[in-house]
């Protein structure tokens, strides 16, 4: 497995408004701490698309994670929104759509996607609010999703499904516009072959990272700088030296990019017996989930 000198990881939010509390971006580089991007600001959207860009330019062997799916369930139905004439065939095809119809959408928003009278019906929107092709229960799941259910590695929620605090479908939708724009210049595995040099992208989920940290399932948020070295210390990771209380957002940033770290020389978490070829490209997977 190829060697990166940096890890970077992006918790990443959905919600709407040009700035957003939820996002926060850390990177751990070489043996060094980690250390937030940019500590205290407020993050845009189209300021990471921007650090992105910047990753892409210079050609930093960094790999770059990312708390959001790529895609939505594929293999269950053979079509992200069937009955929908216009339901792409992959990945880049899916992200193409979400911005064609979120293009007047402002922050890389995604309220118009959710309208389309063909795109709603296939989401849980609200209580009492349900497309009719929306799968009673969990909602539709992605094979990387069933599989860590069912092996306890983590517990997901359908990407269909916009209610709640779990929720993660609106994030993804706006990841989605980001990744539109940066494909073609940081490759997302296992889309694309892992390149010999430069960035590479993969969805993670911050809780991987803070269950190999010995937190408990259903307490995996951090909000003071103590209990977060102690995390990092389980990782094998110096401590980040913040001191009294923190977002979750930004120790959930550093915890996964120490974690990133720790893992990314590990062949079984590129190689997991489930992925093939056409889950690559139609659903991707979540790295770290073997």
């Amino acid at each position: 497995m190829r060697r990166f000198t940096h890890f970077a990881a992006l918790d990443w939010s959905g919600a709407r408004g040009p700035r957003q509390r939820g996002i926060a971006l850390a990177v751990a580089s070489g043996a060094a701490a980690p250390a937030l991007v940019r500590p205290g600001h407020v993050w845009s959207r189209a300021e990471i698309l921007a650090w992105l860009e910047e990753i892409a330019a210079s050609r930093a062997d960094m790999l770059i994670g990312f708390d959001f799916s790529a895609a939505f369930a594929f293999a269950d139905r053979g079509a992200y929104f069937p009955e929908w004439t216009e339901s792409p065939a992959d990945l880049p095809a899916l992200w193409a759509l979400v911005e064609t119809l979120t293009a007047r959408d402002p922050h890389y928003e995604v309220a118009s996607f959710l309208a389309h009278p063909e795109a709603r019906r296939h989401f849980r929107h609200g209580q009492g609010d349900v497309g009719d092709l929306y799968t009673p229960g969990a909602g539709r799941l992605r094979v990387v999703e069933q599989h860590q259910r069912a092996t306890r590695q983590a517990a997901s929620v359908s990407n269909f499904n916009l209610v709640g605090a779990a929720q993660v479908g609106k994030a993804s939708l706006a990841g989605m516009r980001l990744l539109q724009r940066v494909h073609g210049r940081i490759p997302l595995w296992p889309l694309d072959p892992v390149p010999p040099s430069g960035p590479l992208l993969v969805e993670i989920y911050t809780s991987l990272a803070a269950r190999a940290a010995g937190m408990p399932p259903g307490r995996s948020k951090i909000r003071d700088g103590k209990a977060l070295d102690a995390a990092l210390a389980a990782l094998g990771s110096p401590p980040a030296g913040v001191t009294g209380s923190m977002s979750d957002h930004a120790s959930d940033a550093l915890l996964t990019a120490a974690w990133l770290r720790a893992i990314a020389s590990d062949t079984e978490r590129w190689s997991p017996a489930p992925l093939s070829d056409t889950l690559a490209a139609t659903e991707g997977w979540t790295f770290g989930i073997i």
